[in-house]
C-alpha cells in the first residue's frame, strides 16, 4: 500500500487550540502555572458512547486548553506547530480556523490577535512549505452582533495567498442560537467575495443542514455527515457543489456514531459530494490528518479513491489556481509512482 504521508492533500478542518500537540499544551500550562484536566493528558482520547452526546464534556476540555494559550508567543507557537505537523503528513495546504476573540485580551485586542496569527502563518508557510490560510470563525454561543464584528475584521484581512484570511465560519455547539440570526454576518462576507464555511450537520440532522444552507450560503460545510440520512438533501448538496469537511474520528469521539465503521464515508462519496477529510481537534481526539485517510482505507477505499479524496480536498480549498495545479500533479505522481512507497 502507498504511504499516505506522501499523498499531497489539503487540510480544511482544523481548529486553532485543538491543533496543539498534547506535550506542547502541557509545557505551556506548566509555564503559566495552570493545572490541566487529566482527561486532556491521558493516553485515551475523549470519547463517549454513541447514545450519549459528548459535546459539553468536549467543550469543557477545549475551554481548559484555550485558557493556556495566552500571549503572542503562545499564539505563534500554535500556528507554527500546526503547519509543521501538517507538513509531516503530506499536507500542502492548511486552512486553520480561529475565533480571535478568545486570544485577544493579552495582545491588545481583536485586530492585533488576528494580525499575529496571519504574520506567523506567512512565516510558517515559507518555512514548512505548507500554505497556511486562516478561517475567521464566529461562535454560536456569542451574540450575532459579535459575528458581524468578526466578519468585518475578516474582510479587512482577506486574500488568497498564505497568511491571509481565506474564509469565514461559524462554529461551536450547533444546537445553540438561531442560524438565521447569523445571516447578516455571512451576507457581509459574501458581498466582499469571502467564502462561507459554517459548521452544520454533525450534532443535528438534515433539517439543520438545510437551515445552514438556506441562511448562510456555504461554499463548504463543516462536517455535514448527517446529510447522509436524507437522499434528497445529498442530491441538493451535490447539485449545489457544496463540499463537506468530514472528520470521522471527531464524529465517533463526540458520540455521533458508535464507531468508525458507522461513519457514512462511502455513502457521502458515492453521492458525488466533494469530501475533504479533516482532523478537527487532534489535541482532544488524539487523531491527526493521515489517521482520517487510514479510516477511509479501512472503509474499503482503494488508493485510487484515496487519491480522489485528496483531490477533492485540494479542489475545495481556497488556494490559488496555480497552487492547486501543483498539488494535483503531486497526487497524480503519488498514484503513478507510489507503489511500495
Amino acid at each position: 500500500m502507498r504511504d499516505l504521508t506522501r499523498l499531497p492533500k489539503a487540510h480544511l478542518h482544523l481548529h486553532f487550540t485543538g491543533s496543539l500537540r498534547v506535550a506542547s499544551l502541557v509545557e505551556m500550562a506548566r509555564g503559566r502555572g495552570v493545572r490541566l484536566p487529566e482527561s486532556i493528558t491521558d493516553a485515551d482520547p475523549l470519547r463517549v458512547p454513541a447514545d450519549q452526546r459528548g459535546w459539553f464534556r468536549f467543550q469543557r476540555q477545549y475551554d481548559a486548553a484555550r485558557a493556556v494559550v495566552r500571549g503572542e508567543d503562545a499564539i505563534r507557537r500554535v500556528v507554527r506547530e500546526a503547519a509543521t505537523d501538517d507538513a509531516a503528513e503530506g499536507s500542502r495546504r492548511l486552512e486553520l480556523q480561529v475565533e480571535p476573540s478568545s486570544y485577544a485580551r493579552e495582545v491588545g485586542g481583536l485586530t492585533p490577535a488576528l494580525e499575529i496569527i496571519l504574520d506567523e502563518a506567512r512565516s510558517a508557510s515559507r518555512d514548512t512549505g505548507v500554505e497556511v490560510g486562516i478561517i475567521v470563525a464566529a461562535s454560536r454561543i456569542r451574540h450575532p452582533l459579535d459575528a458581524r464584528t468578526l466578519a468585518r475584521l475578516a474582510v479587512r484581512h482577506a486574500g488568497e495567498g498564505p497568511g491571509a484570511v481565506v474564509g469565514f465560519g461559524l462554529s461551536n455547539d450547533e444546537r445553540r442560537g438561531m442560524t438565521a440570526d447569523f445571516a447578516p454576518a455571512f451576507a457581509l462576507v459574501r458581498r466582499a467575495g469571502l467564502p462561507a464555511v459554517p459548521h452544520g450537520g454533525e450534532l443535528l440532522g438534515p433539517d439543520h443542514v438545510r437551515d445552514v444552507v438556506a441562511h448562510l450560503g456555504p461554499t463548504r460545510l463543516g462536517h455535514g455527515v448527517r446529510a447522509a440520512e436524507d437522499a434528497a438533501l445529498l442530491e441538493r448538496l451535490a447539485a449545489d457543489d457544496i463540499a463537506l469537511e468530514v472528520c470521522p474520528t471527531s464524529n465517533v469521539s463526540l458520540g455521533v456514531y458508535r464507531d468508525l465503521s458507522a461513519v457514512p464515508l462511502r455513502r457521502l462519496y458515492e453521492a458525488g459530494l466533494r469530501l475533504a477529510l479533516g482532523a478537527d481537534d487532534p489535541l482532544l481526539f488524539h487523531s491527526r490528518l493521515v489517521d482520517q485517510y487510514v479510516v477511509a482505507r479501512r472503509h474499503g477505499f482503494t488508493d485510487t479513491e484515496l487519491a480522489q479524496l485528496a483531490r477533492y480536498s485540494i479542489d475545495a480549498s481556497f488556494a490559488s489556481a496555480s497552487s492547486k495545479r501543483s498539488m494535483l500533479a503531486g497526487v497524480d505522481a503519488w498514484l503513478r509512482d507510489g507503489e511500495g512507497a
